[in-house]
């Protein structure tokens, strides 16, 4: 029995999703964060020595990272090939594309998401009043300056890209999509103006309508991206 060691509101949603894509039998071990940091809880560090999840757990395998994970699944239990554009040559489109946004979701895209959460919760942050200004003055200007164009800069590219194909790596859904699914619905959940970008509010209804990412959330629980990013 496969068993995903899963965090309220984090990553791991997507393996439960790529599991219920290939209809694979799971056990999911629950973990709630702490309400006022909003960190994993200690007890995931007895799974893993990061304490971070997703963890999967597939006979003696342990492993860890979504991207390595879905990898992993697809490589292991996806016969079919339903979720990846393999058996092709290195160079096909389809298959280049794929390992881009497989590695782009985390490589590139959540960076700047995280760097607006850190930054957010700094300005916001308890501390005496008379450090009140400093730390909004630095917040303010890291996310003016940097963070906010940063994260611009990468929804445009998204949007440009999806007006290619109606999917991350081509005609057909694959776990490309599964992956690049928590950036987009983190910079969604982090105030990002997604009227400007109605390929990916369009993007984001197809994968919340389909019935696996729906049976994943009845098992992982709703999404919400505002408070943490892991």
């Amino acid at each position: 029995m496969i068993k995903v060691h899963h965090l309220d509101h984090s990553r791991s949603l997507r393996v439960l999703w790529m599991l219920e894509e290939l209809g694979l039998p799971y056990q999911v071990v629950n973990y709630q964060r702490d309400p006022k940091t909003w960190l994993a809880p200690q007890a995931l560090r007895d799974v893993h020595p990061l304490g971070k999840s997703p963890v999967l757990q597939d006979d003696a395998l342990v492993l860890a990272e979504s991207g390595a994970i879905l990898e992993y699944l697809a490589d292991r239990y996806d016969s079919g090939r339903q979720l990846s554009p393999e058996p092709m040559p290195a160079q096909a489109p389809e298959r280049v594309r794929y390992r881009y946004w497989m590695h782009y979701a985390e490589g590139s895209a959540m960076p700047p998401l995280v760097m607006t959460l850190v930054f957010s919760r700094l300005r916001n942050a308890p501390m005496p009043f008379f450090a009140k200004p400093i730390a909004r003055s630095i917040a303010d200007k890291a996310l003016n300056g940097f963070v906010r164009p940063q994260v611009k800069l990468h929804m445009d590219w998204m949007e440009r890209e999806l007006g290619q194909s109606p999917w991350f790596a081509g005609e057909r859904f694959t776990a490309a999509d599964i992956q690049m699914s928590f950036p987009i619905q983190a910079a969604a959940a982090r105030g990002g103006d997604m009227t400007a970008y109605p390929r990916l509010q369009a993007y984001l209804a197809r994968i919340e309508q389909r019935p696996a990412y729906q049976r994943a959330v009845e098992r992982g629980g709703p999404l919400n991206l505002g408070g943490g990013s892991r």
